[in-house]
């Protein structure tokens, strides 16, 4: 799958061209870490609170450095490969989107720093509250994708 494949010439303009890099063990590394982000957004579509759609972005990113046929695969699926491939064509994601991600962040997080360590170590609610900071601040720059006409 990854190990057989050789690079192709490097082309910037498309961002759904495969940038193979030259090693086969680099190449396998990439599928490798490709697949555990694959599976970590399998786990999210059932887990509360874990996100789905970044792992997936991540696992893109992955697959474009190992195999053009896992990223076709990829960015194929019926249900996220349309997020995918408009975030990777910078149109960014739509605000539906945006609120329910900004919105399910807040809610355990603020269960996490509420109920959950009332009385913990001070680190680790700083660490929680820091992170949450830095995604909603990310999402919000994310562009936003206009709705189909």
């Amino acid at each position: 799958m990854c190990l057989a494949s050789k690079p192709p010439e490097r082309s910037d303009s498309d961002p759904h061209r495969a940038r193979l890099s030259s090693s086969r063990w680099i190449r396998a590394g990439w599928g490798a870490l490709g697949f555990f982000f694959v599976l970590l957004g399998a786990v999210g579509v059932v887990v509360p609170g874990l996100p789905t759609t970044p792992f997936l972005l991540v696992a893109a990113a992955c697959f474009l450095r190992c195999s053009q046929r896992l990223y076709d695969w990829l960015t194929g699926h019926r249900t996220f490969g349309p997020l995918i491939r408009a975030f990777r064509e910078g149109e960014g994601v739509s605000a539906r989107v945006k609120t329910i991600a900004i919105g399910t962040m807040w809610v355990f997080v603020l269960f996490a720093l509420g109920p959950g360590l009332p009385s913990g170590p001070l680190v680790p609610r700083a660490v929680v509250g820091g992170a949450a900071i830095l995604g909603t601040i990310y999402l919000l720059r994310v562009p936003t994708r206009r709705p189909d006409p």
